[in-house]
């Protein structure tokens, strides 16, 4: 089974979208896990909010520190931020890494109203990489 993890810098937001539309579109065909560089703890309720909007419940999700075990069992690590992608420790040669920059929608700092387009924004874009993403791992 192929394993892949996706790594953000506070594991809260877009590492959990990207873990969730994987979770969903691979028909558990593949090992998904997310993590951060520092975990924050928590999963943000917008990133949860926006999810339920397309069918996808990550409440369940745990927002969760690199695991140095788990990580040098991936066959691909994806970033998603460039602090996760200059931070993220070295990796056994077998494991490809694939860099997929979002922009953090957490880091708007406007009133809900605003905000929420934002975090859909970023949902919609981890959304059509992911699929890119999984059509081509498929593939090899």
């Amino acid at each position: 089974m192929i394993k892949i993890m996706f790594l953000c810098t506070g594991n809260t937001c877009r590492s959990q979208m990207a873990e969730g539309f994987a979770k969903y579109l691979s028909k558990k065909k593949m090992e998904v896990h997310s993590a951060g560089v520092k975990a924050e703890w928590f999963v943000n309720p917008l990133a949860i909010e926006v999810m339920k909007e397309v069918g996808i419940d990550i409440s369940e999700q745990k927002s969760k520190v690199v695991d140095l075990n788990l990580l040098n069992k991936m066959d691909y690590i994806i970033t998603l931020c460039s602090n996760a992608d200059e931070t993220c420790p070295v990796t056994p040669p077998h494991i490809k890494r694939i860099r997929i920059p979002i922009d953090d929608p957490s880091k708007e700092r406007e009133s809900r109203k605003e905000i929420l387009p934002a975090f859909r924004k970023a949902r919609d874009k981890i959304k059509f990489e992911v699929e890119n993403l999984l059509k081509t791992i498929l593939k090899e």
